[in-house]
């Protein structure tokens, strides 16, 4: 895995992190197949992931920080992160390490796969 790969991972959690949408979905490929974390399923496509994360933002209050990044030996690239929820008051709802699985088309993410 390039250094740049690993440091653009770290800068679209930024985004993510500040709410920055339109910079982490530039990142995804047009048909990106993304997790619903929140209630289970995926979307697919650009507009998906905005409306889900519209709606995910006005619940919830995740903030997601990697710990490590490694390429696998399949290509995809593994993400160890640390996750907070909060509600829209701040109160902790969830607290956990969990890993994010990235596969890429080129330079854009295609997939992405929460695992625990």
């Amino acid at each position: 895995m390039t250094a740049d790969r690993a440091a653009r991972l770290r800068s679209l959690y930024d985004a993510f992190n500040a709410r920055d949408i339109d910079t982490v979905v530039a990142a995804m490929s047009p048909d990106v197949d993304w997790p619903n974390g929140w209630h289970g399923g995926r979307v697919v496509g650009h507009d998906a992931v905005h409306r889900y994360w519209d709606r995910q933002w006005a619940a919830i209050r995740p903030t997601v920080r990697p710990t490590s990044i490694t390429e696998r030996s399949d290509g995809t690239v593994e993400v160890a992160v640390h996750l907070v929820v909060r509600d829209p008051t701040g109160t902790i709802l969830d607290v956990a390490d969990v890993r994010h699985g990235y596969a890429f088309d080129g330079d854009l993410v295609r997939r992405m796969d929460v695992e625990k």
